[in-house]
């Protein structure tokens, strides 16, 4: 065995844990920025050093041994001390150092949360971000990313979720669509109405509550188009394709320039809850801390969003 290849057994382990939490040597490679031939090689190095196979595997298919598994266990165990103590000796002030990867939806990633981010980063000079923009729920184990900023109700219970904030919704349309129709006065009229649809939040139903009586009904409606983009779903209002519910934040401008009108603003659609999530741990290291506090400090002060309403939280 050559001394490059067994002397740091922590980056040993830290592969091996890569390649089953990504399902592959192939996806471990890709997140560890290494060739497959490396990541084999350092499994075979790390299986050598235990004398055990902590591996079968197939052309299509792998497995962990009963031995692997207690090592997979093990290793994360290992490797979170390990860097807990490595932080701990080099920050003794808990300053955020390293690299922090994070998945935020496209809307507030590209506009609302940039300023506060590029701050966050003026202010840690010794720490770096990946601010990768997704709007569908995080894998975190196949994605290898921190933490993530999901708008949808409640994530997976296995995770780690902070409420942050709330995303209030209307209804709006382009009045030159509207002239087109009778005039809108109960939740029935709305099915006559060609709706664009934002398949994350709602496809062919949709529910609203009377901002007063607090009574609730729901319509079936027929999307001329579906989208899972919120920026598709205000431009093709704007351009008089149909109806659409929508962050009260990304139409606000049109809506006091008078080129989209609400409707039934006496109609509220639930608002949409924004969390912080991320993978249970032993240790969090202070790049993760911190911008957690700064995501309950920011959040529920930008443009378009409230306050978590706490009464309706467990």
């Amino acid at each position: 065995m050559k001394y490059a290849e067994r002397i740091d057994r922590i980056e040993l382990m830290h592969t091996f844990i890569r390649i089953i939490e990504s399902g592959s040597l192939s996806a471990a490679a890709r997140q560890l920025n290494l060739s497959q031939a490396s990541v084999s090689r350092r499994l075979s190095t790390l299986e050598k050093v235990l004398g055990v196979k902590l591996l079968m595997r197939s052309t299509h298919a792998m497995k962990l041994t009963d031995d692997g598994e207690r090592c997979y266990q093990h290793a994360k165990q290992l490797t979170s001390r390990w860097l807990s103590l490595e932080e701990e000796l080099k920050q003794a002030s808990d300053e955020p150092i390293g690299t922090l990867r994070v998945r935020v939806p496209h809307a507030f990633g590209q506009q609302q949360l940039l300023e506060p981010l590029i701050q966050f980063l003026a202010e840690a000079p010794q720490l770096n971000i990946e601010w990768k923009l997704r709007d569908v729920l995080p894998d975190f184990l196949a994605e290898d990313i921190d933490c993530a900023i999901h708008l949808g109700f409640e994530p997976n219970p296995n995770t780690v979720a902070i409420s942050l904030a709330e995303v209030p919704r209307i209804l709006v349309a382009h009045p030159a669509l509207l002239a087109k129709y009778p005039n809108i006065e109960k939740i029935t009229d709305l099915t006559r109405l060609p709706w664009v649809a934002l398949s994350l939040f709602y496809d062919d139903k949709i529910c609203l509550q009377h901002v007063t009586t607090q009574q609730t009904e729901c319509i079936e409606i027929q999307p001329r188009l579906s989208t899972d983009n919120l920026y598709v779903t205000k431009n093709s209002v704007l351009m008089g394709l149909g109806v659409a519910m929508v962050s009260t934040w990304v139409v606000k401008e049109e809506l006091n320039r008078g080129e989209l009108v609400q409707i039934l603003p006496e109609w509220a659609a639930p608002p949409i809850p924004i969390y912080l999530i991320y993978p249970w741990a032993q240790y969090y290291p202070a790049r993760l801390r911190k911008f957690l506090a700064l995501m309950k400090q920011v959040m529920p002060t930008i443009v378009g969003v409230q306050a978590p309403d706490r009464s309706m939280q467990q």
